[in-house]
Formats: C-alpha cells, sequence, structure tokens
C-alpha cells in the first residue's frame, strides 16, 4: 500500500513539473492550502478521498486499485516476527 507521504511526494513532484503553485493547486482542488502543504511534506496523517481526488483530478492523475501483493508481509506479521526477536542475542 502507498503511503500517504509517499503519495504527497508524487503530488509536489507533478505540481512543480506543472509548473503550479501550493496556493494555484490548493484553489483549483478547492483544499486549504496547509493540508496540501502538509500533504506533500509528510506531516499529514490523514486525507479524506474526495481531497485526494481533487488534487490528482487537477494534475491530471489518478488512484488505481488493484490486487495487494500476496508476498508483502502485513503489519500483524511484522510485530509478531519484532516480539520474536527480543529475546534473540543479536552479539552473537
Amino acid at each position: 500500500m502507498l503511503p500517504l507521504s509517499s503519495l504527497g511526494e508524487q503530488i509536489a513532484t507533478k505540481r512543480k513539473a506543472l509548473g503550479l503553485t501550493q496556493p494555484t493547486l490548493a484553489k483549483k482542488a478547492r483544499v486549504g492550502l496547509s493540508t496540501l502543504d502538509a500533504l506533500e511534506n509528510g506531516r499529514l496523517g490523514e486525507l479524506g478521498y474526495s481531497k485526494i481526488t481533487n488534487i490528482l483530478m487537477v494534475l491530471g492523475m489518478e488512484l488505481k486499485l488493484q490486487e495487494a501483493s500476496a508476498g508483502r508481509p502485513t503489519l500483524e506479521e511484522l510485530m509478531e516476527e519484532g516480539r520474536d526477536d527480543q529475546g534473540l542475542d543479536r552479539r552473537r
């Protein structure tokens, strides 16, 4: 799954490539400038679907759904692996 911070980086890259300023994109996408800035700079924990799609539409981008890769571990699997490793002496 693409983290919101990575999406923000891609949005910033595309915005700059199109020669748009943050205020211009925010106005066209009908989102707050502070929201867009936080998204582009990885400081936003959550953003609604309609706001994301508005931003992407202005940039000529879209979200696509695809099947999740079966080979990637889930967060729960990684946490369980971390708990299993806590008892290991890593100096050996």
